[in-house]
């Protein structure tokens, strides 16, 4: 099944990260597909509704632009910030869509990547505690490892998502999809 013969660009989607154990782990209420590649999607969307597993909420602030891969263990979020451009990855297992919604498993992990290309690795503590308790298995962990590897090579060439005012492009092509709804 070719899992982009139902997409539609300009069309809104939900995103829901679950937990290695099922549960779900946050959403957001919007997504506006943007762009259809080979191996990834690419989506926008600002001001979003968050909803944290609890059921608190908060909303986004500034625009974003999402990557997700249909192989790779990570996506990517460049958020539009009026300093500069940040990223922050998440390593998740690859994305499915089902009833309009794209999903994926979080796995603590994630890489901030600042305005000047810095980066640094979060949440390890937080990865290593739910390994323990959620079994993760040794594949997946060396999957991860590799995956964050890969992301890392991906942020030092300014690769896809990295690449100097790729987000900027996005941003207006989203907005522009948002003037179309209006």
């Amino acid at each position: 099944m070719d899992i982009t013969e139902n997409l539609e660009i300009g069309k809104k989607y939900e995103i829901h990260s679950y937990k290695h154990n099922g549960k779900i782990h946050r959403s957001w209420d919007e997504a506006v597909l943007l762009e259809i590649h080979e191996d990834y999607l690419i989506f926008g969307n600002e001001k979003t509704k968050v909803t944290e597993s609890d059921g608190r909420t908060w909303r986004t602030k500034e625009p974003a632009v999402l990557y997700f891969f249909y192989k790779d263990w990570y996506n990517i979020i460049g958020q539009y910030k009026k300093t500069g451009i940040y990223y922050y990855c998440n390593m998740a297992s690859p994305f499915l869509i089902e009833n309009n919604t794209i999903k994926y498993i979080d796995y603590d992990l994630d890489l901030r990547v600042f305005p000047d290309g810095s980066f640094k690795v979060l949440d390890r503590g937080e990865y290593k505690y739910h390994k323990n308790i959620m079994k993760y298995s040794e594949d997946i962990d060396m999957i991860l490892k590799t995956e964050l590897t890969k992301l890392i090579e991906m942020v030092r060439k300014k690769e896809k998502a990295f690449q100097p005012k790729t987000v900027e492009h996005y941003c207006a092509l989203y907005r522009k999809e948002n003037q179309k709804k209006k």
